[in-house]
């Protein structure tokens, strides 16, 4: 019996986005992982927090590498 491969997720892209409730794709900021003493408090504290979410350009393409993630489409 011969069987379809599976589809496999893209492991980086697993381990930098995550779909939120309401269907969009969100990423953490870059530039928060070193080096930020030259950096004032406030731009600290907002690149903390805050998490970008992908253009809807962008997003069918990073949906792509998640073949298991369909019912968001």
């Amino acid at each position: 019996m011969i069987r379809m491969p599976k589809q496999k997720t893209n492991k980086s892209a697993k381990k930098r986005f995550k779909l939120s409730a309401g269907g969009k794709l969100m990423y953490k900021k870059g530039g928060t992982s070193h080096i930020n003493t030259h950096m004032s408090s406030k731009r600290k504290r907002r690149l903390r927090n805050p998490e970008g979410s992908v253009s809807e350009d962008h997003k069918e393409r990073c949906l792509s590498m998640f073949p298991y993630k369909k019912y968001v489409r």
